[in-house]
């Protein structure tokens, strides 16, 4: 996953790589790996990024969608001296896609591979500065899950931690057993490895394998097929030969039992401790031959951006000006978009017009042009009908000869031009004429059998009432009948194990319902059937519908299309407190729809997400709509 090669070159786009995403032109490949491809690109101001695309297998499962576009917020949120921003994205598209500001360095696992391990000073530096990123990490709400090597870049004022939380997107999704490896083995903590839940201490374990990888050019507990560095992990004790002393603290970071490991805050005291001398992070704490490459990328990151601008600015056919003896042309063509790249048609020097111009004043049939040897204007108050299209000739102007036998074209001595081909005569209009006729003779048709009907049927009326009474009463006793037969009952539509995140909504008119997001597509007490609110800093989580008619079943009801409609003790919202697994909610909608609502389950403990599992099943249009609320 090397960035730049030798001499200082980025990596070329390969064969199949798209040259842009969204607004970005793409400048060279970076790496790719388990979750997608990196790639190199500028902003509008010439500031470089990094932008991932995600696997194809990926962005098809729907609850990697669902995490990847929550994690992306929570990443949004982290703002420290030792993180690559999110600068932008994209988590609705075809092929989702994140950008964080560009690190012009090495990661760890490249520098370490290629000029062996660390100095402890620099060691120290690199576990406080991640360790400082973690803390910001967890404060907004995310567990890394794959702090490794490879995820954290060498800049030349300190480290960078990258790609965090975007692993738990693709964790616990379908394709975690298809191929997809979601973290690396070598890195996990014994929990991760057990499939266990996973906490911030699971990120301190890993930064303690990120430590002794950085001091030793290995890891804690070897090398091997990933079953077996997994076992190591789970059931013995980490390999740290070779440490220099002051780093022993790191096998506190790999505690079996999560709550002996430190915190971010005391792995960072622990660093200062440790150096013999105060830590602060400057532009030479790494290696010279590391901050050597560093320049490298730093050169090569503003090279291809002066190239790419250069190649931008150099003149084309595109942009060219208009050669002196080119007839004047409106600059009206329409615009050609190249991604983010905008190119005008340009104005060609004209032998003959396209199209035929608009009628002008009376005198002899417009014909084509011959190619003009001189400059020609536009006179005032016209303006060439057609960027491709001569302009109209001044009087006086040279003209094509007019036809053999004309008067004037005698007195001109003009030569005798060769005959017009006559217009191709086209079929179009008959064909037009034949379908309209033809439509309107069926209409007409319809129309009088419509009436012939309605007076058979009147006249068959009349002669039925006044044959007897007997035979009308029983008649209109049998329409009045067919009339008041009452509505069979809908089928009902069940969509099983949706996800509802806090404070998002699903509508039950929607096939699935799809989880909306309040803060996008409307409040959930507008537009929710029914909703997940959930404040963390109150405490406060309920379940509730928009309508305001929400009933929650007792365990002695069994849902469904009769209970629901039949059921009044309306609500606006339950709290999470009074369901548990099984429990059902009648929900009745302004829109006649009716739904029962399962409930399955919430977010288990120390997972970082906050949502609510259910099942719904749906009536629709069970009942007239109601404009109440």
């Amino acid at each position: 996953m090397g960035e730049v090669r030798a001499g200082g070159q980025f990596r070329p786009l390969e064969a199949g790589d798209p040259t842009t995403v969204a607004s970005y032109r793409l400048a060279a490949r970076l790496g790719s790996g388990g979750m997608g491809t990196v790639y190199l690109s500028y902003t509008p101001g010439g500031h470089p990024i990094a932008l991932k695309t995600i696997r194809p297998e990926l962005s098809e499962d729907p609850e990697f969608r669902r995490r990847f576009q929550q994690e992306v917020r929570a990443a949004q949120r982290v703002q420290g001296l030792y993180t690559a921003p999110v600068l932008d994205h994209d988590t609705e598209g075809t092929q989702p896609w994140l950008a964080t500001a560009y690190v012009p360095g090495p990661s760890l696992h490249a520098a370490v591979a290629e000029h062996g391990a660390l100095p402890l000073n620099s060691v120290l530096l690199l576990l406080a500065g991640v360790a400082e990123a973690l803390s910001v990490i967890h404060g907004a709400g995310i567990v890394h899950r794959d702090l490794k090597p490879s995820n954290v870049l060498l800049a030349a004022d300190g480290p960078r931690v990258i790609d965090f939380g975007i692993a738990r997107a693709a964790d616990a999704t379908a394709l975690t057993g298809t191929g997809v490896s979601i973290g690396t083995p070598a890195f996990m903590s014994p929990e991760q490895a057990a499939g266990k839940p996973v906490t911030p201490a699971s990120d301190i374990f890993a930064l303690g394998q990120v430590a002794a990888f950085a001091a030793r050019g290995s890891g804690a507990y070897g090398d091997g097929p990933s079953h077996a560095v997994l076992y190591r992990i789970v059931h013995e004790e980490p390999d740290l030969s070779g440490l220099a002393d002051e780093l022993r603290f790191i096998e506190r970071c790999l505690a079996k039992d999560p709550a002996d490991r430190p915190s971010p805050a005391e792995v960072v005291a622990l660093c200062q401790e440790a150096s013999p001398t105060p830590l602060v992070q400057s532009g030479s704490w790494l290696p010279e031959a590391i901050g050597a490459d560093i320049t490298r990328r730093v050169s090569a990151s503003a090279e291809l951006l002066a190239e790419r601008n250069k190649a931008a600015e150099a003149p084309t056919s595109a942009t060219l000006p208009p050669p002196p003896t080119a007839p004047v042309t409106q600059l009206s063509s329409p615009s050609v978009d190249h991604g983010a790249q905008t190119i005008f048609a340009a104005p060609t020097t004209h032998s003959g017009p396209t199209t035929p111009p608009p009628p002008g004043p009376a005198g002899p049939p417009s014909t084509p042009y011959p190619p003009q040897s001189g400059p020609h204007t536009v006179p005032t108050g016209h303006q060439a009908p057609y960027p491709h299209q001569a302009p109209y000739p001044q009087p006086g102007a040279w003209q094509q000869p007019y036809p053999q036998g004309h008067p004037q074209g005698h007195a001109q001595g003009h030569p005798r031009p060769l005959p017009l081909p006559p217009p191709r005569r086209s079929n179009v209009g008959k064909w037009i004429g034949i379908g309209v006729a033809a439509v309107f003779g069926l209409g007409l048709l319809g129309s009088c059998a419509s009436l012939v009907k309605g007076l058979t049927d009147s006249s068959s009326g009349s002669s039925s009432s006044s044959s007897g009474g007997t035979s009308t009463g029983s008649g209109g006793s049998s329409a009045e009948s067919s009339e008041s037969e009452p509505k069979a009952d809908p089928k009902p539509v069940t969509f099983k194990g949706i996800n509802i995140p806090g404070d998002y909504y699903v509508r039950f008119a929607d096939s699935p319902p799809k989880p909306l997001d309040s803060d996008v597509g409307g409040a959930y007490e507008d537009d929710g059937d029914f909703y997940y609110y959930s404040d963390s800093l109150l405490g406060e989580k309920r379940l509730g519908s928009s309508s305001q008619k929400l009933v929650l079943l007792n365990n002695t009801q069994k849902g469904s299309l009769e209970t629901c409609r039949n059921e009044t003790r309306y609500s606006d919202y339950v709290k999470i407190g009074q369901v548990a697994k099984g429990s059902q909610m009648c929900v009745r909608t302004d829109s006649g729809h009716i739904g029962l609502v399962t409930f399955q389950g919430s977010a288990p403990s120390g997972d970082p997400s906050d949502y609510v599992s259910v099942d719904i099943t749906v009536w629709r249009n069970a009942e007239e709509p109601t404009t109440e609320n």
